[in-house]
């Protein structure tokens, strides 16, 4: 690379600027010197720190043996053992990342412990009123990690095939069988824990036996069926690892309500007559392919109630959700805690658009299901929180949303004086990769960037805020050196929020990247943390060099 670059600001003028490499912080410099003997950090010296700084109480010499082999093609690199420079090439490298890459969390409880990686629409390649379905928003959806897929199912325009759209809409259908077969293909490359298919389903009993057919014909062994009618506890993810399990409502419920629509009758003796009708109806088949029972609320009844002997799904908006947690958001976590809850956008985000997933995830829900062909903050919160446990997609609900007291009470989510339970202090010290990613006018067409990072905490309303550091002008490898402190009464459900703006005068900052972390999952330390772009794909090269440290309440 060369150290400087020039900026054509006329046609007889040019602005040069000197490239400057990244260079270790103080901070990295006094640890290096903490634990590196006359000038060389040994294989037991740098064991040393990542157990005593970086809290790897776990970390053994082949740990920093790896670490070692990692540098030997730079030339930095000394026999001897690691000089100033090549320790900081590590913090700074793949080797230093800010979470755990395996799966660890205990995945032997049933499924309604664990928020699920879930979508909305998911065959939908843009805006939800007249974009195309196809299967390629599925592919990618399950190759980031989404274990719940929703597909809505409807007569073909022949009424002899089953096809999958967004009903009264302008956008174009794809048939169900290329769905199946995408999901076959794809369900188990980002992870081996078990994938949801919801239907919302629109067809008559002879369309629901094609349907059943096509299922177990695409799945095979991969389908799981329970052995009864209902389950009275959900089987855990680790049970159904690389099994498929559907999810829709019973056939009769589908049947029936669909006759009242057509008819608009709400005689009591047409009912009676729907109810005998029901069970001539319902397709046997079709039925015997539910693993989870689904279903929306229905006048006059407690949606909340929880049944002794089975368990159920429940869908409700974001805006009946919002109605819901008013009065009852005991209730819902109680419900919850047996129970599968999957909260969907509101019908006038025609935008794709997305909500803050923070009122599901505190009342228990788990199923949030989201837009994601979309891109915006929430979205990233969202991909941050199922960037725990590995990236598997299956996050294992904090504990207290899972306690019962001695008097059956549970966790309250509207308590408002929750006690702050730890302090997350962080700092960001500089960043570099966005002069190898981006073309160098890209942010200006006249000088190196002036970025600044916004850093803050998605969660609960108490603990949400959102904290900057000051712009750093013409520098493609800023160095900020700030500190910012967090007090968190939720952490477990606390995202880190992280973004890059080059700053503009006119207040249109530009992006320069992003990155949401779950705070129960950060390894404390010196780390570095990739960002990703709006779509939440990692960039190649563009990096912050970070410090997490916690500092736990009594």
């Amino acid at each position: 690379m060369s150290n400087k670059q020039s900026f054509d600001v006329c046609f007889c003028f040019h602005r040069k600027f000197r490239l400057r490499m990244a260079e270790p912080p103080e901070d990295i410099k006094n640890l290096f010197e903490k634990f590196a003997e006359n000038g060389t950090m040994t294989i037991d010296d740098l064991q040393c720190f990542l157990i005593e700084f970086q809290g790897e109480s776990s970390a053994t010499k082949e740990d920093a043996q790896t670490i070692f082999n990692s540098l030997k093609h730079l030339n930095i690199f000394q026999r001897k053992g690691l000089h100033l420079d090549a320790f900081f090439r590590y913090l700074l490298g793949n080797l230093n990342p800010p979470l755990y890459s395996k799966v660890h969390h205990d995945m032997n409880s049933p499924l309604a412990h664990y928020f699920l990686f879930t979508g909305h629409n998911s065959y939908l390649t843009g805006n939800q009123f007249s974009s195309n379905s196809s299967i390629h928003p599925i592919i990618n959806a399950l190759l980031q990690g989404v274990r719940v897929i929703e597909l809505d199912l409807w007569p073909g325009s022949k009424k002899n095939t089953v096809e999958v759209r967004h009903g009264g809409t302008l956008t174009s259908p794809v048939d169900l069988i290329k769905c199946l077969r995408a999901i076959k293909d794809n369900a188990f490359v980002a992870s081996e824990y078990p994938v949801i298919i919801t239907f919302e389903d629109h067809l008559p009993s002879n369309l629901q036996a094609k349907v059943a057919k096509m299922v177990t014909g695409t799945f095979g062994d991969m389908l799981y069926s329970p052995h009864s009618e209902f389950l009275m506890e959900f089987p855990s993810p680790e049970s159904l690892k690389r099994r498929i399990l559907i999810s829709t409502k019973p056939p009769e419920y589908h049947e029936s309500q669909r006759r009242r629509d057509e008819s608009g009758s709400t005689n009591h003796e047409r009912e009676q007559d729907d109810e005998d009708e029901e069970e001539q109806d319902a397709t046997p088949e079709y039925k015997q392919l539910i693993a989870i029972h689904a279903g929306k609320p229905k006048g006059g009844l407690d949606i909340w109630h929880i049944d002794p002997i089975k368990v159920r799904r429940l869908s409700l908006s974001e805006q009946q959700l919002e109605n819901e947690t008013k009065t009852r958001g005991s209730d819902i976590v109680r419900f919850t805690q047996r129970n599968l809850l999957r909260v969907y956008p509101k019908g006038t985000r025609l935008d794709s658009s997305n909500y803050n997933p923070m009122l599901g995830w505190s009342h228990g829900a788990q199923m949030v299901a989201f837009n994601m062909q979309g891109y915006g903050r929430y979205l990233w919160i969202m991909e941050g929180m199922f960037r725990a446990n590995g990236g598997c997609g299956y996050v294992k609900k904090p504990e207290f949303l899972l306690a019962v007291g001695p008097n059956n009470e549970v966790f309250d989510p509207d308590e408002p004086l929750l006690p702050v339970r730890t302090t997350l202090k962080v700092k960001v010290y500089l960043g570099e990769g966005w002069h190898s990613d981006f073309h160098h006018t890209h942010f200006d067409l006249y000088s190196p960037p002036d970025f600044f990072v916004r850093v803050g905490i998605a969660g609960v309303p108490r603990d949400t805020k959102m904290m900057e550091t000051e712009p750093i002008e013409d520098q493609w490898v800023p160095v900020w050196n700030k500190e910012f402190t967090f007090p968190l009464t939720v952490p477990d459900l606390a995202v880190l929020r992280v973004e890059v703006k080059e700053y503009d005068t006119s207040g249109n900052h530009d992006f320069g990247g992003q990155t949401c972390l779950p705070i129960r999952e950060l390894r404390t330390g010196i780390r570095a943390v990739p960002l990703h772009n709006k779509r939440g794909q990692k960039y190649k090269s563009v990096r912050l060099l970070m410090r997490f440290e916690f500092d736990n309440e009594e």
